[in-house]
């Protein structure tokens, strides 16, 4: 399978976490890589253009929950809007802030959310920051080499030096990024204001854009794939076809462990979206391919349940954070908010020739024997073995995991409760048998020391940052004090090499310290 193709399924999931439509950073990979051969940059460069463009969203699930708490619930509809003014000026980037803050709220809770909000004037460029380092430690995991790493790690800074994180000027910024971030908003405003696209790019020409950039790009704007679906296929090539045709030669090829690999980052890039779900796909991975055996399947059909489990959320960040983190009973809208994300996760992986063979399985992870499930509502006999087993795995994880609405069950109530919904004609009951027998070896696994030098105390403030809460909370629940949460958090940063507690939660997932004891 070619790596770009397991990239731009990874971009559709960045799409859907940043409230554009799916097929936009594809379209965005096209125009970039369209400027960087009319530039002159050699094949390498290219493919590090081709990679930003796919990947310049990769860190955007990492703070999705503050951005919601901040903004009113509906991160996605702030994160849209915002979008055309990213790369705009001071004034354009306060005036749309006050604007898409609390959008949608009574005029008195909206007022309080702007006085909030305006109150830490930092906020945006550390949710920028953490973007950057989250993406750029992905891309590592990725595979990929350290120029798109270090791109990745610098996407947001600007020609005039306004940029993020560390506010590099001119030929300082990356060329990568430079053509990057011009070409993708070209792109947005072809399809928001077609008639004034070109104004605006011109307007930011010499300030947040390289001058010779915005050139390539307005040169070059009548050829580029129309503003469809990813996968169109009709007449012209679409979006899909187009930036997979893109990648410089020789096409690289992804190795069995490659797949792997990219999979295990789509479940951290997933989970990271809310605080509740951190952890939560691995685990459901893990013991859903450790309890295929009791059912029947051989090694290779718990393998591909092992992989479908790890995207089967991925479509979660396609549904407002604040859906996932509400506190009480979601209503009527929240619900089927929900009900899409298995829909979602299988758009991400549809198209990837390698991953197609996980597109039902993984969307029929919440369908149930009754036909009560989602997305499809499928019956008894549309559910095979893999999907039953799948189901059940993600039921047991899930009980036993904190919510935003209730606590954790505790082990003999999860088994009460896997055996109840097993009566009631829910679950498969040879499934949740084998996912009850697999359990009982997903225990937390005893560590003669942990990871980077960390301590029992700094894995535990590690495990609550992670979890979301705010120094206060984890102080009161540590029974230390602030100030010295403060310091144990600085400790640990400088231990595991991160600066943003996205980052920090991002390692914490990576070596399963999450994991319930």
């Amino acid at each position: 399978m070619p790596v770009a193709e397991l990239l731009a399924a990874l971009s559709l999931a960045t799409d859907l976490g940043t409230g554009q439509p799916m097929g936009h950073a594809l379209r965005t990979c096209v125009r970039s890589v369209e400027v960087a051969r009319t530039l002159g940059l050699d094949e390498e460069d290219v493919r590090r253009v081709h990679q930003v463009a796919l990947l310049r969203f990769l860190g955007c699930s990492s703070d999705a929950s503050e951005t919601a708490g901040m903004t009113g619930g509906d991160n996605l509809a702030f994160v849209s809007a915002m979008a055309p003014v990213v790369m705009g000026s001071q004034r354009e980037q306060l005036g749309r802030f006050v604007r898409a803050v609390g959008a949608g709220l009574p005029p008195a809770r909206r007022a309080r959310r702007v006085t909030a909000a305006l109150a830490d004037p930092g906020a945006g460029a550390r949710s920028l920051g953490a973007h950057c380092e989250v993406a750029a430690h992905l891309a590592r995991r990725l595979g990929l080499d350290e120029g798109t790493v270090g791109s990745l790690a610098h996407a947001y800074e600007r020609w005039d030096g306004k940029g993020h994180p560390d506010g590099l000027a001119g030929v300082e910024v990356r060329v990568a990024v430079r053509i990057v971030s011009v070409a993708r908003d070209a792109e947005l405003f072809a399809r928001l204001a077609p008639d004034e696209a070109a104004a605006i790019l011109q307007g930011r020409r010499g300030q947040a854009y390289n001058p010779a950039v915005v050139d390539a790009v307005l040169a070059g704007t009548g050829r580029h794939v129309r503003p469809g679906g990813p996968g169109e296929r009709r007449g012209a090539p679409g979006a899909w076809e187009a930036a997979v045709a893109a990648e410089p030669a020789p096409t690289r090829l992804a190795a069995p462990g490659d797949i792997d690999r990219v999979l295990e980052a789509i479940a951290d890039f997933a989970d990271l979206y809310s605080p509740w779900a951190r952890g939560r796909s691995p685990r459901v991975a893990a013991l859903a391919r450790d309890a295929a055996p009791a059912t029947g399947l051989g090694a290779s059909e718990a393998h591909a349940i092992w992989r479908a489990a790890l995207v089967e959320d991925v479509g979660r960040v396609g549904v407002p954070a604040g859906v996932w983190d509400h506190p009480g009973r979601l209503g009527v809208d929240g619900w089927e908010q929900v009900r899409l994300h298995p829909y979602l996760s299988e758009r991400v992986i549809a198209h990837g020739t390698g991953l197609t063979h996980l597109v039902r399985l993984a969307g029929a992870h919440h369908e149930r024997l009754d036909g009560t499930g989602y997305h499809r509502g499928m019956a008894a006999g549309a559910i095979a073995t893999p999907a039953r087993l799948l189901a059940a795995a993600d039921v047991f994880v899930a009980l036993g995991a904190d919510g935003p609405h209730r606590p954790a069950f505790d082990p003999e109530a999860v088994v009460a409760t896997m055996r109840q919904e097993v009566r009631d004609g829910r679950l498969d009951p040879a499934s949740a048998d084998a996912v009850l027998a697999a359990a009982g070896h997903h225990r937390g696994p005893a560590r003669r020391a942990w990871p980077k030098g960390l301590t029992d105390r700094e894995v535990d403030v590690l495990r609550l940052i992670a979890r979301g809460r705010t120094n206060r909370g984890v102080a009161a629940e540590l029974h230390l004090s602030p100030k010295t949460v403060g310091r144990h958090i600085e400790n640990l940063y400088g231990k595991i090499g991160v600066s943003s507690r996205a980052a920090a939660a991002l390692f914490a997932m990576e070596e399963r310290l999450l994991e319930p004891s």
